[in-house]
């Protein structure tokens, strides 16, 4: 393996850790949440309104992660902190009149959104998207300048205080009330429920900015640049857009359909099923989410560089999909356990996780394929190609969910992000061209899908049995794996040739 994706995989593995674990920390709280909620309608409350949250979370950094990380590393740019200073200080003020604004406007919102009896729940999720749009800037600082683990550091720490704060409001204070009532009455208010998750969401946000504080220092020293901020601003905002229709493509489903339903209370319970059986899935997104992290300020920092950067990313697909395609078949194999961190009113929507799991790889693989048109200052191409999706998405929902269900959200999700993929990387080879590995991908996932297949359909009732019979087919992947593309071959012979 070439130096470069040593350090690609090094850096993968570092802000993976901080971002699968914290992942994965938080998707062991979905198991607590079916069971203690009153219900799937109150979890169909939580997965609403974080997906807006992504999406609030998106028009709040408007591309502006990106831009850091591109004028950041261009060459002429002799000031980095001065881009630090400049994107620091457009966030903050994005965001603070975003909040201020919606706050005012507080009650009008929570009844477009059918929360007119708890708009306290909408002012919580606004202070949290604000502050962690602001907290995107910092975490982007602390990934230019080379420092995973203070990046991982922090990240655990928020990760561990949510769950902990959870814990304490969703266990520990209804059985104190139980016991002894007046112990906590003064800050307690009994069958509150999905209410301390957004609680508890405020406190971590708040915890996390004030850690934060000493990373922002640097860019208190330099002066914003108005010019520098409109340049920016036109590299990111096709960025913006793309995000737009990117995160539509991900939150549209759980957005929209409270409003496809004409029982609301029907919808929610179905959002909420589907909600947390998407949740199974994020075994994979946590893998994409950590090769992320690494991989786009190492492919800025590269081509700053110069040198044969197009066989760098022609590796770094091949192994991508490699492991995302590992990490599907680990979920599909076991999800007979898996399905157990879910109550069993939410077994019915079990149904969904192949069908968003592999949109998902499709996702990852379009992310990989994207970097050709930032590299090359087209970004607009990529909101031309999320535009494309979103307009996909929404539509299938619209029509199909009303009589489908959310597995129509399931397909619309894959059918998505497989057109984005198909069209970024047709364009993509006539504007930048790079060789990748066509064979190989087709090999592994036709491999893929067949080891699926074959571990899938045969029904095999001895539970003992059907996990033997699975294992063995992972490890007939991994085995095609080592036996084609394993590294270790080619340090084998370049070892042998050194004797």
């Amino acid at each position: 393996m070439a130096t470069g994706m040593r350090k690609l995989a090094k850096e993968t593995a570092v802000y993976g850790l901080s971002s699968m674990i914290g992942r994965f920390l938080n998707w062991l709280l979905v198991p607590m949440y079916t069971r203690v909620l009153e219900g799937t309608g109150e979890f169909g409350i939580y997965t609403n309104l974080y997906a807006w949250v992504a999406l609030l979370l998106i028009l709040l950094t408007y591309g502006m992660e990106t831009g850091f990380f591109r004028f950041v590393n261009k060459k002429e740019e002799q000031e980095p902190l001065r881009v630090y200073a400049t994107t620091l200080t457009s966030i903050g003020i994005s965001s603070l009149t975003f909040l201020l604004l919606t706050l005012c406007f507080l009650r009008p919102i929570s009844s477009l959104l059918n929360y007119a009896g708890h708009p306290e729940y909408l002012a919580m999720m606004l202070g949290v998207v604000s502050i962690d749009a602001f907290c995107c800037i910092p975490f982007a600082y602390l990934r230019y300048k080379g420092r995973p683990f203070r990046f991982m550091g922090i990240k655990l720490l928020s990760i561990f205080l949510n769950i902990v704060l959870n814990l304490f409001f969703l266990i520990l204070c209804p059985r104190i009330h139980q016991e002894a009532p007046e112990r906590i009455s003064w800050f307690y208010l009994s069958g509150y429920g999905i209410g301390y998750v957004f609680v508890a969401n405020v406190i971590t946000s708040a915890v996390t900015l004030l850690v934060l504080i000493p990373d922002m220092l640097p860019a208190f020293g330099h002066k914003p640049s108005l010019a520098l901020l409109k340049r920016m601003f036109r590299y990111s905002f096709p960025m913006l857009i793309l995000g737009i229709a990117g995160i539509l493509n991900q939150t549209a489903d759980k957005i929209l359909f409270p409003y496809l339903f004409a029982d609301k209370s029907y919808a929610q319970e179905q959002l909420g099923i589907y909600g947390a059986c998407f949740k199974i899935a994020v075994v994979l997104v946590m893998f994409i989410q950590a090769f992320r992290y690494a991989y786009e300020p190492f492919v800025f920092a590269r081509n700053k560089s110069g040198g044969n950067r197009t066989k760098v990313y022609s590796e770094a697909m091949k192994y991508f999909i490699i492991f995302a395609l590992f990490i599907f078949l680990g979920v599909m194999f076991f999800l007979d356990l898996l399905k157990y961190f879910v109550a069993p009113a939410y077994y019915p929507g079990l149904s969904v996780v192949p069908i968003v799991m592999l949109g998902e790889l499709f996702f990852g693989i379009y992310f990989n394929l994207s970097i050709w048109y930032k590299l090359s200052d087209q970004t607009r191409w990529g909101a031309y190609f999320s535009i494309a999706g979103c307009v996909v998405t929404v539509s299938i929902i619209l029509v199909f969910a009303p009589v489908y269900g959310f597995m129509a959200c399931a397909w619309a999700s894959l059918v998505c992000n497989l057109l984005m993929m198909l069209l970024s990387y047709f364009v993509g080879q006539r504007k930048f061209p790079v060789s990748y590995d066509l064979k190989s991908a087709f090999i592994y996932f036709a491999l893929a899908m067949s080891l699926y297949c074959a571990g899938i359909l045969p029904v095999i009732e001895a539970e003992i049995l059907r996990i033997f019979y699975r294992v063995a087919l992972l490890m007939v992947f991994l085995w095609t794996v080592i036996k084609r593309d394993f590294p270790y071959k080619a340090h084998k012979r370049k070892k042998t040739m050194n004797y």
